[in-house]
Order: structure tokens, then C-alpha cells, then sequence
């Protein structure tokens, strides 16, 4: 009971603070691509401290293109954190995070070309309500009482697009476990964002505040590092439709935080939007 269990609660726990990220992202006064460059170098910290400690400790494997693979994987990764933390400075939490969960269905869109895998009429149907959803929280008009808030819903689908990628680039990879294929995309993320961060607004970490220092270290530490290892601790033990299903506790858990926190307006209209766009995507799980 307990191997069942504990699992479950780790990836619910993960996924939830996953959905409190945009709170703390607004609390650093740094650009986008700066904050994506800190939390890539600070969470490869804790992930090698994980892999060192970790008991039956092996080399990293890695075979043919997968090095190609994970660099271009981790440099996708980084570019779409910073599309993400632009999103949410533009629009709602609630409005940057449902644009960010149509990655599912731009993977599902692009795997018959780039995985030679079969549409089928459950998937075609699931792309249709996702997209539904998408144009409803778009026309919503005043999405969220952000400063621009079709620009920040761009940046999300940018975002998605981006984690999409990631998503397809990642079904190549072989011969790494989770942990450690995401330290290597961490690294890369740091090898591409450190020479985009120098071109164009620097690295003004020592002008944070107090409290921007305490939300970088969070972000980075405990939002990226350990909640990553709890992640991929845990995905190994859990069947697809339990992931599926208990993922959906991160845009929930953000639209919570939107609302009741940060008292961002949020309309029926959007919540509903919302609903397909999640639905559709659990729909398209194969029973």
C-alpha cells in the first residue's frame, strides 16, 4: 500500500507547487531570460547533489545523437521558461498557464509527422475541444486585467510550442534516466541563456532586493531542483493515466493562486475555456 501511495502524493505535491511558480517569478525584478538563466544553474546544483547521493550511483550513458538531442531539448527548455515568465507578466496567472497547457495538444498535433504515430478520430476530436478552449479564453476579451493581455497569451502558446518541443525532442533521448537527462537539459539551458542574458540585459543579480533574492533562491532551489527529483522520483512508479489526471493539479492549483491570492479577475467564460482545453487533452489518452 504504502509503494502506491507515496508515489501518488509525491507527484501531487510536485505538481501543486509547480502551480504556484508565477507568484514567486513576479517577485523578481529581473528580465525573463536572466531569472530562466539563475533557476537553470541553481536547480543543477540540487540535481547533482540528488545524483551524489543517490545509492547505486552509474555513469551518465549516453549513445549517438542523444548529446544533439539534449542540447537542443535544454536550450528549448530555457527559451521556454522565459516565454512563460513573460506570459505571466503580461496576463493573468490563470490566462499564461491554460495557453501554456495546449502543449499537450500541439504534441499531439505534430507526433503523426515528427513520431510517424497514428490520429486517430479520439485524438482529432481531443485536438478540436482543446483548440475550442483555446479561442474561448482568447476572445474572452479582458482576459485577466493584465497590462497586455493577448501578448501575454501569446507568450504562453510561444511557451507551449517551445515545451512541446521539448516533449518530442525527448521521446529520442535514450540511455539517461529522468534525473539525469534533466541535468543535462539544465546545463545546456546555462550554456545557451548565459552568451542571450549578455546580449541583452545583462546579469543584474546583485541588484536584487531581499525579497527578489528570496524568490529567485525558491524558484530555483526548491520550485525547479527538488521538485524535479520528487517528479521523476515518482513518475517511474505511476501508470500514464495517474500522471495524466494528477498533472492537471498544477493549472488548478494556478488558477486557485490567480484568483484567491492574487485576486486576478477571471471570467466564466475563461473557466470553461479552461475546462476543454484540460478535458480535451485527457481525452486523448488512450483507454
Amino acid at each position: 500500500m504504502k509503494k502506491t501511495i507515496s508515489p501518488k502524493l509525491t507527484f501531487s505535491l510536485a505538481m501543486a507547487i509547480f502551480g504556484t511558480l508565477g507568484i514567486f517569478t513576479r517577485m523578481i525584478p529581473l528580465q525573463s531570460g536572466e531569472i530562466a538563466l539563475y533557476r537553470a544553474i541553481l536547480a543543477s546544483f540540487v540535481l547533482i547533489l540528488v545524483l551524489s547521493l543517490r545509492k547505486g550511483k552509474r555513469k551518465i550513458a549516453i549513445k549517438g545523437k542523444t548529446l544533439l538531442y539534449l542540447f537542443l531539448s535544454g536550450s528549448a527548455m530555457g527559451f521556454n521558461w522565459i516565454f512563460l515568465f513573460e506570459a505571466y507578466n503580461y496576463t493573468s496567472i490563470t490566462a499564461a498557464t491554460l495557453s501554456y497547457y495546449f502543449a499537450p495538444t500541439i504534441v499531439l498535433l505534430l507526433s503523426p509527422v515528427l513520431l510517424k504515430e497514428t490520429m486517430t478520430k479520439r485524438k482529432v476530436l481531443s485536438f478540436i475541444i482543446s483548440t475550442v478552449g483555446l479561442v474561448m479564453v482568447i476572445i474572452n476579451g479582458n482576459l485577466g486585467g493584465g497590462k497586455n493581455d493577448l501578448f501575454g497569451v501569446a507568450m504562453g502558446l510561444i511557451a507551449a510550442a517551445l515545451y512541446a518541443t521539448v516533449i518530442l525532442i525527448n521521446k529520442k533521448t535514450e540511455g539517461c534516466e529522468g534525473i539525469e537527462r534533466t541535468l543535462l537539459q539544465f546545463i545546456a539551458a546555462i550554456i545557451v541563456l548565459t552568451p542571450y542574458v549578455a546580449l541583452t540585459g545583462g546579469f543584474n543579480l546583485f541588484s536584487l532586493p531581499s525579497s527578489g533574492w528570496f524568490a529567485l533562491l525558491t524558484l530555483g532551489i526548491f520550485h525547479t531542483g527538488i521538485t524535479y527529483a520528487m517528479y521523476f522520483s515518482s513518475l517511474i512508479h505511476l501508470k500514464g493515466s495517474e500522471i495524466s489526471i494528477l498533472s492537471y493539479i498544477d493549472p488548478l492549483t494556478a488558477m486557485v493562486v490567480s484568483i484567491f491570492i492574487l485576486s486576478e479577475p477571471t471570467t466564466v467564460l475563461q473557466i470553461i475555456g479552461g475546462v476543454l482545453i484540460l478535458g480535451g487533452t485527457l481525452f486523448s489518452q488512450e483507454k
